[in-house]
């Protein structure tokens, strides 16, 4: 698989990262060592993860994987803090939590460092040049190799980023910043990926396929065994259900047709090779599903399709998104 650079660093991803989310509670650990073992087989390196995932059991389900049957060095390990189980703050970003929480991790992944370590979202409470510290003292006490942001809207992105830029070589360069992004939703193309692209913090689009909407597994009805169907995950799928949804899975779907490929094939596609992403992070249920998206390697889609797919799905941005010099 191909390795990008994330960001302006010298760190390399492959350009399709392992999402967790559903490890330790939808995904045990049988059919877990069957998606790393596939993903690994495939060349992929990173693998993302979160200390709230599973209430933390993605973390410990990985930590078992990692050597037993995959060698550490061979992943690019990217976990998150500063989400609380707390209906009244839910995210906190004190250096006191956040460095607690490293040192939880790495317990329960059972290593001395990760490689990429994200801010969950943005806590509008704490101060955020304490948030930054927290992440310079993990990188610069060798627990942390490279650290990101996730969830951070574009004007708490360029200010984080310029932040760390403001002391080079003393604080450390955002590497990445984690958001949603798909052929469903494309919000981070109003603010976050152009503050990305300005400031060199790669993009990990989350969600690439819509929640699994871009398959068109949901055209004719809800799947017994889909995330759909899933008392936890139905919310989540649920918004983009609707009208403006199906016009686009059925563009995807006639792609697809002309392509003599699948529709997970050219929503993938499209997302990874947008300008700014480095790793669409895909969530799958088994090894069999995550073997298919993996199959989207040698898929480039011409640029007549990525521009109809473009027009189909493209978000309303008028003032002050304009290009007001063309008016």
């Amino acid at each position: 698989m191909e390795q990008r650079h994330l960001g302006r660093t010298g760190l390399r991803v492959s350009r399709i990262g392992l999402g967790t989310l559903t490890w330790g509670r939808d995904t045990d650990e049988h059919d877990a060592a069957e998606q790393l073992k596939t993903f690994w087989d495939a060349g992929g390196t990173l693998v993302d993860t979160a200390d709230v995932y599973g209430g933390g059991e993605a973390e410990h389900l990985l930590g078992r994987l990692v050597d037993s049957l995959v060698p550490r060095e061979d992943l690019v390990i990217a976990t998150k803090a500063g989400s609380v189980p707390d209906p009244y703050r839910r995210f906190d970003g004190s250096r006191g939590h956040l460095l607690a929480a490293l040192d939880a991790s790495l317990e329960r992944l059972g290593t001395d460092y990760v490689d990429l370590w994200q801010i969950h979202a943005f806590d509008t409470v704490t101060p955020l040049e304490e948030t930054m510290q927290a992440m310079d003292l993990a990188v610069s006490s060798g627990r942390v190799r490279y650290a990101g942001v996730s969830n951070f809207s574009g004007w708490q992105l360029a200010k984080a980023a310029t932040w760390q830029l403001a002391s080079p070589g003393v604080r450390t360069r955002l590497a990445s910043t984690q958001m949603e992004y798909s052929l469903l939703q494309r919000g981070v193309e109003r603010e976050v990926l152009p503050a990305a692209l300005d400031l060199g913090v790669g993009l990990l689009p989350s969600s690439p396929l819509g929640r699994g909407v871009l398959t068109g597994k949901y055209r004719t009805g809800t799947p017994s065994d889909s995330r759909g169907a899933s008392e936890v995950l139905a919310p989540f799928v649920e918004p983009y259900l609707d009208d403006a949804a199906s016009r686009i899975v059925d563009a995807v779907a006639t792609a697809a047709d002309g392509l003599a490929t699948t529709a997970l094939h050219v929503a993938l596609a499209w997302v990874r090779d947008r300008p700014g992403v480095v790793a669409p992070v895909v969530g799958a249920r088994n090894a069999q599903q995550l073997t298919e998206a993996l199959s989207v390697e040698t898929l480039s889609l011409p640029d007549e399709i990525c521009q109809a797919l473009d027009d189909v799905s493209a978000p309303v941005h008028r003032y002050p998104d304009q290009d007001w010099s063309t008016l």
